[in-house]
This record gives structure tokens, C-alpha cells and sequence, in this order.
């Protein structure tokens, strides 16, 4: 005998088959009961049905998404978790699978970046090792086309005190001496990495006072780190994802 589908008054649900109240979904999700409010609140769980005395009553879908979401956020964080479940839930198959491969993407995109970062500071330091006569001294286009970037991203450097031109006395034109021609290849790799203005700042602060970039080299292969990390845990959503789509899958197709 087939088993009946939930009976409904409005928004309310009877004898449904499978229940669970907020308090329960959050014991068996991880969260407390709040959170578990607030996910659908924004849209992540779909909106709970009401038992006759007005309490929420979540079922399996529920359950299902919410799971999802704490392994989506692990991987690529809450805010872009909570933004892209209710797509990958509410959206085309099509367009939730074209989603999840590029977030693949995405991480293997900036892990090439953090190894040409990682490139340029072994480039740095290979050059610190040598004789740096004045004569070496760079003007801000030679340095420009060095680093493989526009002069006009040395000045907006030099502004934000990432790096210190000198101007020789009689001549307005940018000078980069050693030091300077450093923080320049400190700075491209560490951009190229993907970081902030402030983070390559404080990290400069330190080569200035140490003359060393250990501490960028160390902060990059921390991000290699992490991104390994992130891929791991994106791979382990993968299933959750799955019965995600499959369940809105079915409910659309339910639905038409």
C-alpha cells in the first residue's frame, strides 16, 4: 500500500510522515536551534511548514540543505555559502552544476597565483644576494616592465606606502633603488596572490625591518595550505550537494 503524502491546512502540515522541530534539526545538523532559524530566514532551508499549534516542522529536505550549506561554508566560507545554496536549491540543474565546477575553478585558480607569488619572492631573493650598484637603479617604467605591471600601479603603490621611490635632488623623476626595486617584487607577488593592500603593507613593515621576506614566504605557503584544505573540504560537500539537487530535482518534477 502506498504511503499517503502529507495532508495540509494552508501552510499547515498533518501527520506528515517524517518531522522534526527546530530543536531537533539542530542536533542533527550541528547548530543551534537559532541558526537553524536564521538559515531559513535567508533563504538557505526552504520555509518550514506549521503544525496546527504554529510550531515549525522541517522534513527531510530541511535536514538535507542545511547539511549542504555547513559543508558549502567550511569550503568557500558562509556569506557565499548563503548565497549560492538557495541557487543551487531553487535553480536549473544546469546552472547548479556550472556553479559547483566553478568554485572548483576558482580554487584552482588562486592556487596558481599563490605559486606565482611564490615564484616572484624566490625571484627576490635570488637578486638580494647580489651586488645592487647605483647604476642599477631603476626608473618606474623599466621597473614597470620588470614586474609586468602598468606604471600606474607603482605610483598607486607608492601612495599606499607599499613601496618608497626616491627623487633625486633637480630631477622630479622616480628613482628605485634596491630597497625600493624589493618592496616592488615583494608587493607584484604578493598582489599576484591574491592579497590586500593592508596585508601586503604589514608584511612589507617586516621586510623593512628585517630586510627578509620569510615572513611573506611563510603567509603564501599558509594560503597553499588552506586552499589544499578548502579543495578537501569542497570534495566532501560534493555529496551533500548531490542529494541536494537531486531532492529539488524531484520536487520540481513533483511539482510540474
Amino acid at each position: 500500500m502506498e504511503e499517503e503524502s502529507p495532508k495540509r491546512q494552508g501552510n499547515h502540515v498533518v501527520n506528515p510522515p517524517e518531522q522534526w522541530s527546530t530543536a531537533e534539526v539542530a542536533r542533527l545538523v550541528g547548530y543551534s536551534a537559532q541558526q537553524v532559524r536564521d538559515l531559513e530566514r535567508l533563504g538557505v532551508l526552504p520555509p518550514a511548514l506549521r503544525a496546527p499549534n504554529g510550531y515549525r516542522r522541517y522534513g527531510a529536505a530541511h535536514v538535507t540543505a542545511a547539511r549542504a550549506y555547513r559543508a558549502l561554508a567550511t569550503a568557500i566560507g558562509p556569506v557565499d555559502a548563503r548565497a549560492l545554496v538557495p541557487a543551487l536549491r531553487e535553480g536549473p540543474i544546469e546552472d547548479a552544476a556550472s556553479r559547483i565546477d566553478e568554485l572548483h575553478a576558482g580554487l584552482a585558480v588562486e592556487r596558481r597565483r599563490v605559486r606565482e607569488a611564490l615564484r616572484g619572492l624566490d625571484t627576490v631573493l635570488d637578486e638580494a644576494s647580489e651586488a645592487f650598484e647605483e647604476g642599477d637603479a631603476m626608473t618606474i617604467g623599466e621597473l614597470a616592465r620588470a614586474l609586468g605591471v602598468r606604471p600606474s600601479a607603482l605610483r598607486h603603490w607608492e601612495r599606499e606606502d607599499l613601496v618608497r621611490a626616491s627623487r633625486p635632488t633637480g630631477s622630479g623623476a622616480r628613482v628605485y633603488g634596491a630597497l625600493a626595486v624589493t618592496e616592488a617584487r615583494t608587493a607584484a607577488a604578493l598582489r599576484a596572490g591574491g592579497y590586500r593592500i593592508p596585508a601586503v603593507r604589514s608584511i612589507l613593515d617586516e621586510v623593512r625591518a628585517h630586510g627578509s621576506v620569510a615572513g611573506a614566504q611563510r603567509i603564501l605557503q599558509q594560503r597553499l595550505v588552506d586552499l589544499a584544505a578548502r579543495s578537501v573540504d569542497l570534495l566532501a560537500a560534493a555529496g551533500l550537494l548531490h542529494d541536494l539537487l537531486r531532492e529539488s530535482s524531484a520536487d520540481e518534477e513533483a511539482r510540474d
